[in-house]
């Protein structure tokens, strides 16, 4: 899976730094979406997003049996406040690469994600970010 940075607005990248719900989105086999709330980190300078899941869990089944064309969407919101995330995911159980994404969501939720025996991290290549940053209205 190809990673490039993705630059984006300082208003996008602190709006991502902030823990705030979000959903994620990838195809069933019959072309359904499934949705579903998911917590997430986000490296920009490798243009890399990381949900932690269970093997078994639909949505990584879902980008399993994508296979290399699995794109997904991850979209963070607060009230009209939105910035999704879009791109080709990948299902891995490397330890590597599991102990970084642990790491990483440690550190943003200053808790370890839970730990099940069929651990798995969803890795998302980022090429599209789609957003809506209204401003706050101040009441009269």
């Amino acid at each position: 899976m190809s990673r490039a940075t993705v630059e984006l607005p300082a208003t996008q990248r602190t709006f991502l730094a902030q823990a705030h719900p979000a959903t994620f989105t990838t195809l069933r086999p019959d072309g359904t979406p499934h949705v579903t709330p998911v917590r997430f980190t986000f490296d920009a300078s490798a243009g890399l997003a990381r949900v932690t899941t269970r093997a078994g869990a639909r949505k990584a089944r879902n980008v399993v049996a994508a296979g290399p064309a699995a794109r997904v969407a991850l979209c963070q919101a607060d009230g009209f406040r939105w910035v999704t995330l879009e791109g080709r995911a990948a299902v891995t159980d490397d330890p590597g690469r599991l102990a970084e994404a642990v790491r990483r969501y440690t550190a943003r939720y200053r808790t370890a994600p839970p730990a099940p025996p069929d651990l798995v991290v969803i890795e998302i290549a980022v090429d599209r970010v789609l957003n809506l940053d209204l401003p706050v209205l101040k009441a009269m």
